[in-house]
């Protein structure tokens, strides 16, 4: 069976991570070897520019620098991570992607289109997940998930999570364009409700795509 390349993509807050693992160990329980992996991140370099690109000490960063910081971890991330596993069956879950980018860097931040299109095409060199999962929840409640007491208590408030509500409506907005332009590839997932609620449509899209694999 060969490997595939499935990206959780969404507001900060939105679930997406604790998903991530909910299917990564779905997968397992069938048999399948499993990659979970995350952006910015992924490998030794990656992790060193995700400190960057998060701590608070750089709240005013450039819309510009933050997309030339994220497109170098991606292309190391590829290289060093994503290629070789996929190339040897692994099933790949990534947190975050290249819609990301056209969401907080491009809806967000106002990079111009063109200006993430050369970047993202030099840093994955045309590779796009096979399947997306976009968890989607008004900015209101992503950002008070985002700031919830126990992140607060923990510290683990990052650059992104004070970001203004207006800021998250147009990343929002950014993301549910590419699924609309893309809809083939992006499975739609309301993470609004309770968690259980959230779990039985990823359970549902990974159950489409076993039945395809196993074909």
């Amino acid at each position: 069976m060969s490997g595939r390349f499935i990206t959780f993509e969404g507001l900060d807050g939105s679930g997406k991570s604790t998903h991530l693992r909910f299917a990564a160990d779905w997968l397992r329980e069938r048999g399948l070897e499993v990659l979970e992996t995350h952006e910015p991140g992924g490998s030794g370099l990656g992790q060193a520019i995700r400190g960057i690109f998060l701590d608070r000490r750089w709240a005013g960063m450039d819309g510009l620098v933050e997309l030339l910081l994220v497109s170098a971890s991606r292309r190391q991330h590829l290289i060093e991570v994503i290629e070789p596993a996929l190339a040897r069956g692994v099933w790949v879950l990534c947190d975050r992607f290249s819609d990301s980018t056209w969401a907080y860097q491009g809806a967000g931040r106002g990079v111009p289109e063109r200006d993430i299109a050369m970047s993202d095409a030099l840093a994955t060199s045309g590779r796009r997940p096979d399947v997306t999962l976009l968890f989607d929840l008004p900015p209101a409640e992503a950002r008070a998930r985002g700031r919830s007491p126990k992140r607060m208590a923990e510290s683990s408030i990052d650059r992104l999570d004070e970001e203004e509500l207006a800021f998250y409506a147009r990343v929002r907005e950014g993301f549910r364009r590419r699924a609309e332009q893309e809809p083939h590839r992006f499975r739609l997932v309301d993470s609004s409700g309770r968690r259980s609620e959230t779990q039985a449509q990823v359970e549902a899209v990974l159950q489409d795509l076993w039945t395809e694999a196993s074909s």
